[in-house]
């Protein structure tokens, strides 16, 4: 086993996901079972050795199949497979920086902008992580992500998830942020710019102590005052931004309880090997169910155990 190459693939977003690498891993042997599960259409053995691999296990299986059959493992479980289980089985195979950088072109894919994921991602990932994210998106598909984010979106929302995407950590007093937030807000028309260059270009912390003043001082939670005082996408914008720096596991537990599919399937794939654990304790909290019970209600069939595979466990 070529150990360089596992730390070159290790994740090192986080250490509270669901899924970790395979103690007793040995690509060949998973490859074989791959080969005879696509010949027989045998899903269940599919989902169970992809959703129970780190990705840099899957990185390395998707590799050996390639040497060994000369063909891609991507276009070979494409023709045996279809549906939401293609589709969360092939994302499970990408690289997680390319995941991401794949999820943000497929939002902004098409006619009409899906801006909620958009600012999932720029909200919850740390400057550097976006930095990677934009180089890799480059490569991928030959654009300037910052452009296309342009192009996509526009006035004070645009001027915000550029923001986002250019996070900056400049440091700040409490007071001051305070006071800029405050006075932006008590004029006839809210002044956005201010919410976006501090809440941008702040650490968390620093960022939580001006929310918690700002809220003692208005007498109500700041996402309310965001609701009361904006109005179209940059409301959008800065309630999630607000939430994410609050409590970004709570956030994605709120996204998590519509039980759409596709936000489901991604934000499952995303978070499995870096705060999935997390987000699963938000969700019981939040709605008083856990998660994997969540998903046995919603979903069904194999797709459903291999959603149960990422989940991992009952809370």
């Amino acid at each position: 086993m070529d150990h360089e190459y596992f730390r070159s693939y290790e994740m090192c977003w986080g250490t509270l996901g669901t899924v970790r690498p395979f103690s007793n891993f040995h690509p060949v042997n998973d490859v074989e079972q791959i080969q005879t599960a696509l010949n027989k259409k045998d899903t269940l053995t599919l989902l169970r050795i992809l959703t129970n691999r780190s990705n840099a296990q899957r990185q390395a299986i998707a590799i050996t199949y390639q040497t060994s059959t000369q063909k891609n493992l991507v276009a070979s479980m494409k023709k045996v497979l279809s549906g939401d289980l293609e589709s969360l089985l092939v994302e499970l195979l990408m690289p997680p920086v390319q995941y991401e950088a794949y999820r943000l072109q497929q939002a902004m894919e098409g006619l009409g902008t899906d801006e909620e994921t958009l600012l999932e991602i720029l909200c919850t990932r740390s400057g550097n992580q976006l930095r990677e994210i934009a180089a890799v998106y480059k490569e991928c598909y030959k654009k300037d992500l910052e452009k296309e984010l342009k192009a996509e979106t526009s006035g004070d929302f645009a001027k915000l998830v550029v923001a986002l995407l250019n996070k900056e950590n400049v440091t700040g007093t409490v007071q001051r942020d305070l006071e800029s937030l405050s006075a932006s807000i008590n004029t006839k028309k809210a002044d956005t710019e201010p919410w976006i260059d501090i809440l941008t270009s702040r650490n968390s912390a620093h960022l939580n102590k001006v929310l918690l003043e700002l809220e003692l001082q208005s007498g109500q939670e700041v996402d309310q005052t965001v609701q009361k005082r904006f109005t179209g996408d940059i409301q959008l914008g800065l309630s999630i931004l607000v939430q994410c720096i609050e409590n970004q596991d709570r956030y994605l537990a709120k996204r998590l309880a519509t039980m759409k599919a596709e936000i489901v399937r991604r934000i499952m794939v995303s978070h499995c090997e870096k705060d999935l654990l997390c987000i699963r304790a938000a969700f019981i909290k939040l709605t008083g169910t856990s998660l994997y019970t969540t998903l046995q209600k919603r979903f069904k069939g194999d797709y459903l155990q291999a959603l149960l595979g990422l989940c991992r466990s009952e809370d």
